[in-house]
């Protein structure tokens, strides 16, 4: 048992890429995850293929309800959904499954920067009606809100032109700074909230120790990868049809697509006279203190002689 008294954890999207480092960390805390997963299979080929599993769907209150029997805690993160009711759906269930089976803790990890108030985008407000149906629900949480991944870098829509080109591309305006994250800093965010009551029902915003530039950053992945790389400040609207295309075979973007939400997302991030994007390390380390990884470490910890 934990000090904080929680021991066994479900974990949604365990499978996943900001799952696994979640997954890894919890055990090594002293916690017993169990990934909920619509197939049974879902865990084989990661580094965990011997995790337990049970079947949970975010869309049928009973099998959550079934896959949280036994459980002291969920830690979640969602899929990006840009019809906002089917969003607040999500939580619905969720949160109801969670009162049935006597839940004593949520943590959810958002995946994206979230604002004290609707900005007209669906997947950035379908968090928020998340987010208010569990707090709704009275059962204790936790809202991990990170701003942007340093794992994004690594990503088939970037590393193979920082590998190939020495170009770094991303659809961050020349002088939008970022309190880039790493993916297992986020990680031990959500498992230090388990262990402790001390950030129980706070919304806390979290980012690396510095916040950079798209230029800064390009500087720092040249050091690390030994050449040169340049930013390339892309157009939103570039940067998601380069995606649909690596994904699709078509530029195209799909109206509501993960494409299309992405550069919604930066249009408006680079439209803030100041950035949303940076946050003050000393505001969320004296809440839950974890130590955070600097930019340079991460990147020289990546592999930078091949392009995926």
């Amino acid at each position: 048992m934990t000090a904080s008294g929680i021991r066994n954890v479900l974990v949604l999207g365990a499978p996943a890429d900001q799952g696994i480092p979640l997954v890894g960390a919890l055990k090594a805390a002293g916690f017993a995850p169990t990934a909920g997963v619509r197939r049974a299979d879902a865990m084989a080929g990661t580094l965990f293929p011997d995790l337990p599993v049970v079947a949970a769907d975010i869309v049928d209150v009973g099998s959550l309800e079934a896959a949280m029997a036994g459980q002291d805690a969920l830690a979640m993160h969602l899929p990006f959904e840009f019809d906002r009711e089917r969003a607040a759906g999500f939580g619905r269930n969720i949160a109801e499954a969670a009162k049935r089976a006597g839940l004593r803790k949520i943590v959810f990890n958002t995946s994206c920067f979230v604002a004290d108030r609707d900005l007209g985008l669906s997947a950035h407000d379908g968090r928020r009606d998340i987010e208010r149906v569990i707090v709704d629900s009275g059962i204790p949480y936790v809202f991990i809100e990170p701003v942007v991944f340093m794992d994004n870098i690594v990503r088939p829509w970037s590393k193979p032109s920082i590998v190939a080109r020495g170009i770094f591309a991303y659809p961050a305006a020349d002088d939008l700074k970022i309190s880039w994250i790493s993916l297992a800093d986020v990680a031990a965010f959500m498992v230090a909230a388990l262990g402790t009551d001390a950030a129980d029902g706070c919304h806390v915003a979290v980012g690396g120790p510095e916040a950079l530039t798209g230029h800064e950053v390009a500087e720092k992945l040249a050091v690390a990868a030994g050449k040169p790389v340049r930013f390339q400040s892309l157009t939103p609207d570039e940067f998601a049809a380069r995606m649909s295309e690596l994904v699709t075979g078509s530029r195209d973007v799909a109206p509501h697509s993960i494409y299309d939400g992405m550069a919604q997302f930066y249009r408006w991030y680079n439209a803030q006279p100041i950035s949303p994007l940076v946050v003050d390390p000393e505001a969320f380390t004296a809440l839950l203190p974890v130590p955070l990884t600097p930019f340079s470490e991460w990147a020289a910890r990546q592999d930078w002689s091949k392009p995926v």
